[in-house]
């Protein structure tokens, strides 16, 4: 058992090393972090074992999930793919793969074989999603719980990449309720939802917060937009707000964000000791 470390504003005892105030540590319950993994990409290497081990190495304390991008597990060669999954496994990181996978499977009507091909890779886990399909109740909750009975576990997705009008804080309840049915924890809010629901409506946001689920909720952030969005977000929901879409390369400072650390937070840290 790890000793206790000291909280803000406590005597640090002679010979103690310095450390951060604390946070959850995993398996957390708030404050989750699901990266995204694009693969080669701009915002740096993720795909391969090498990649991803060097980020790890470092950071693997703060990511909770990752979300192999797309249809990444099509894309990269599957010898390569099974590394890098069993590289995240390695270091406590639950992969799964992303809701366009099941998307592009359902539309050909081939969910039997996404379910071998997400074993072949060593893959136990999907995001569900309705991007490019929309599903029914009784078609959603019939898929979700056919996956699960295959021994693949679901992470939800809500909403659409580009809304038509702001989602209704109802229909995500319902949405909450039906995923407590089938045993599924968490639902990941995509991003421009918020930000439609954002623009039309800040009485909403506050009612979002509010609910008696939202910590339920991963909100998915813009990698685009990192650091300024991440800082907003931990701002109008706190730091242990649960984020998704988070590349691998930028966990590491998002977990500074949340301690206070960054001139994007305004170095908040400080703001806990007298002056």
């Amino acid at each position: 058992m790890n000793p206790a470390r000291p909280t803000i504003n406590t005597p640090i005892e002679e010979g103690a090393l310095l450390t951060l105030p604390l946070r959850e540590v995993k398996p957390r319950k708030r404050g989750i972090t699901s990266i995204i993994d694009f693969g080669p990409d701009t915002f740096g290497w993720g795909g391969s074992e090498s990649g991803i081990r060097n980020a790890l190495e470092c950071a693997a304390d703060f990511i909770d999930y990752a979300k192999i991008f797309a249809l990444n597990t099509l894309l990269v060669p599957a010898p390569t793919m099974q590394k890098a999954i069993r590289c995240y496994k390695d270091f406590g990181v639950s992969v799964y793969a992303g809701g366009i996978l099941f998307e592009y499977a359902w539309r050909r009507n081939e969910l039997d074989g996404m379910a071998r091909l997400l074993r072949s890779l060593g893959l136990d886990a999907l995001e569900v999603s309705e991007n490019c399909v929309t599903l029914s109740r009784d078609e959603r909750m019939h898929a979700i719980g056919s996956l699960q009975r295959k021994g693949i576990q679901v992470v939800y997705e809500f909403g659409a990449k580009d809304p038509e009008a702001p989602m209704k804080l109802d229909e995500l309840s319902s949405i909450v309720d039906d995923m407590t049915e089938l045993g599924i924890e968490h639902i990941t809010l995509e991003q421009s939802e918020l930000d439609l629901l954002a623009a039309t409506s800040a009485d909403e946001i506050q009612a979002l917060k509010a609910s008696s689920w939202f910590n339920r909720i991963l909100i998915e952030a813009d990698p685009y937009r990192f650091p300024s969005q991440h800082a907003t977000l931990i701002d109008d929901f706190g730091a242990d707000v649960n984020l998704a879409n988070i590349t691998l390369g930028q966990a590491l400072r998002l977990e500074g964000l949340r301690r206070g650390i960054g001139r994007a937070v305004g170095y908040s840290l400080f703001k806990n000791f007298p002056a």
